[in-house]
């Protein structure tokens, strides 16, 4: 499997080509616009509203095409985006700061559709206390949210990495990694944590209820793109919140809608409803418009930067964690003003609060 750090190296490199000095030609009005989404409970909506008409709705509404793109490996949807090839991606926080913003590509979050609320969590083998991990081999995909989980879970117990030894292991061969006799520690997300913690040996020590707000899942733009093409911001988050208004009604329509996610991510009704219930879901704009603004914000994507940073992960021969920009609602920045590569903003969400898309 590919490491992060790979992919990172994979994606700035195709960035630096494709973006290089062209991203003023490359912002201006277009009618045909891709999105790229990836199997996570969080991201399903987009599915859902494609094959139901919603991103058809409101495509129509102004007047453009919304080709949308379900892909099976989370990470190549980010090197595409990174690429050029998408107009827009679903990917966490920290994963849009160290793969397109930091291979060049002016990112926006249009959407912040919610962030994990115990979808990830840090799991031992016969254990039941944070505290015992240390000494162990923990298995978990390098550079991911779930490494990230980790360094948190260990600083709150006054620990370090120093204190266990990393295992590079694909989300894909986690299950069958537990169940083998030398794996005593994993970290990973849904639906992959509750396979394993159907083991009797599988101890949750500590999850993403945790640390509240820090892995956010969004919907992401090219900043250009968005600048000359608003009307595709408008349609995006349209189609969020029509297809929120029916997975999460408490109805025939609703039950159905999620059972059909349910199906469509590998489980049944009971297991995505148990997905939705350890996510924080922003259904509402309002809810969603309040966290983005809140000062809470800028001290994630602190955390979240110095991490990347201390990982080798914001570009080749970074100085320091100020080598990107990170611009919130209200303007201020964390970092290079002059370099600012990832974007926060209310802009699209309060106009679905205002009811003016």
């Amino acid at each position: 499997m590919k490491t992060i750090s790979k992919i990172l190296a994979t994606a700035a490199a195709t960035a630096l080509i494709t973006w290089g000095g062209l991203s003023g030609a490359m912002a201006e009005p277009k009618k045909d616009f891709k999105v790229a989404w990836s199997i996570y409970v969080g991201w399903m909506p987009w599915g859902y509203a494609k094959d139901h008409g919603i991103v058809q709705k409101w495509a129509d509404k102004y007047g453009i095409k919304i080709e949308v793109t379900q892909f099976n490996d989370y990470v190549e949807s980010m090197n595409q985006y990174t690429a050029g090839a998408f107009d827009a991606v679903t990917l966490t926080n920290m994963d849009g700061l160290s793969i397109p913003a930091a291979g060049g590509v002016d990112t926006t979050a249009v959407i912040v559709g919610d962030f994990s609320n115990g979808n990830d969590a840090i799991i031992l083998k016969g254990k039941d206390k944070l505290e015992d991990i240390k000494g162990q081999n923990v298995n978990l995909v390098e550079f991911s949210v779930s490494h990230y989980l980790l360094a948190r879970g260990l600083e709150s117990i006054g620990s370090s990495e120093r204190d266990v030894k990393v295992v590079n292991t694909s989300d894909a061969d986690m299950v069958a990694a537990y169940k083998t006799a030398d794996v005593t520690a994993v970290v990973t997300w849904n639906p992959l944590v509750a396979s394993i913690l159907e083991d009797p040996t599988a101890k949750s020590v500590f999850d993403s209820s945790k640390i509240p707000g820090e892995i956010m899942d969004l919907m992401v733009a090219n900043s250009d793109v968005l600048k000359d093409n608003p009307d595709f911001g408008k349609a995006l988050v349209g189609i969020w919140y029509d297809t929120m208004t029916v997975m999460t009604a408490d109805s025939a329509e609703g039950k159905a809608a999620r059972e059909e996610m349910g199906k469509a991510s590998g489980t049944d009704l009971k297991g995505f409803e148990a997905q939705m219930a350890a996510t924080k879901l922003f259904d509402k704009p309002a809810d969603a418009v309040a966290f983005t603004a809140s000062p809470d914000l800028p001290k994630t994507m602190n955390l979240v930067r110095n991490f990347l940073f201390e990982k080798g992960l914001l570009g080749s021969g970074a100085p320091s964690a100020d080598v990107i920009g990170i611009e919130m609602p209200d303007g201020s920045v964390l970092g290079d003003k002059g370099n600012i590569k990832f974007r926060f903003t209310n802009t699209f969400m309060d106009a679905a609060e205002k009811g003016t898309l």
